[in-house]
């Protein structure tokens, strides 16, 4: 998915340590301007910009395509990250520029490395069998080892994993005895959990991690915080249990983000993740002169042949130095 924000203000990002649980706000932000699909936004923001190496979460929906029209994100560059997209309900037809051409069902995670450089593009397809959209879309940051690697796209279904009360379908890194296969390049968490009514969930989690708890529905309880939908909970390193809570009489949908602190320096701006002011305007560059280096989506047929990057902010992008907590 891409940052569509007209304005597109830098994020200089890095982690901060807590040890106590934050409650971060989305924001909305509509894809295309004034089209109809919004999106609640709750990483990066000012307050905090990462959680591991996690650095961006759109969450959206649920959505009736058939009345708003559905997603159409025309194909737009990306750097220096890869992105995951999760489903909860709907179809999204994904085409990137490595030659892929693939659909994003519920339960499955679709994971693409940008590397040095891709396009792509993200349209909801097929409103009569699967008419309403909802779901999230993150962005990962790659170490400065990873950030110039090749184009790349896994593909990864998670086998449901029972616990007390609850089930989960982790699709990044290892939780309650499941790990999944796909590789990352820090260490990273990413997980659904489904509580039933009434559920108190003590999850052992890894105490070197920092985590995220987006309620998608609910509300639930981490720790002694309450989140309603939408809301982000965070919880800094040093924890051994991720406490979370359901205290309603009806089921509960959350996802669980983990991942080391993110130590180097970076800076996000629009689509592309680069360590100075000078690589985000010559990605900025490459990108509006139909650089090889982004290449070329086949096969999308929508409203534009590529969307054009927004106009640089007056001043000079600066990363900020990366916390030591």
């Amino acid at each position: 998915m891409s940052n569509l924000e007209a304005t597109s203000n830098e994020f200089a990002c890095a982690a901060t340590p807590a040890d106590h649980i934050e409650v971060l706000q989305a924001r909305d932000v509509p894809l295309g301007g004034g089209r109809a699909l919004h999106v609640r936004r709750t990483l990066p923001q000012r307050e905090r910009s990462l959680i591991g190496a996690w650095c961006f979460l759109d969450h959206y929906g649920p959505h009736h395509v058939t009345v708003g029209g559905g997603m159409d994100v025309p194909p737009h560059p990306h750097t220096g990250l890869q992105t995951a997209s999760w489903l909860f309900s709907g179809l999204i037809e994904h085409r990137d520029s490595g030659g892929v051409h693939a659909l994003v069902r519920p339960g499955e995670l679709n994971l693409m490395t940008a590397g040095a450089g891709i396009c792509h593009s993200e349209v909801s397809v097929d409103p009569v069998s699967a008419p309403v959209l909802h779901g999230v879309q993150l962005w990962v940051a790659l170490p400065d080892t990873a950030r110039n690697t090749g184009r790349a796209f896994n593909h990864f279904v998670p086998e449901p994993v029972s616990l007390p009360g609850a089930s989960a379908l982790v699709f990044l890194g290892e939780l309650a005895g499941y790990r999944s296969p796909v590789a990352s390049f820090t260490p990273l968490l990413g997980a659904q959990l489904d509580l039933e009514p009434r559920t108190t969930l003590d999850l052992d989690v890894d105490p070197a991690f920092e985590h995220g708890v987006l309620c998608d529905q609910g509300p639930v309880l981490l720790g002694g915080a309450r989140l309603g939908v939408g809301e982000l909970g965070y919880q800094g390193p040093g924890h051994r249990v991720l406490a979370l809570r359901n205290t309603g009489d009806s089921p509960a949908r959350i996802l669980v983000l983990g991942g080391e602190p993110f130590r180097e320096e970076l800076v996000l701006w629009w689509n592309f993740i680069g360590r100075s002011h000078e690589e985000i305007v010559e990605f900025r560059h490459r990108w509006q002169e139909g650089d090889p280096r982004f290449g070329h989506v086949e096969g999308y047929r929508g409203r534009l042949d590529r969307l054009p990057a927004p106009t640089m902010p007056p001043l000079r992008l600066r990363p900020r130095r990366p916390s030591t907590g």
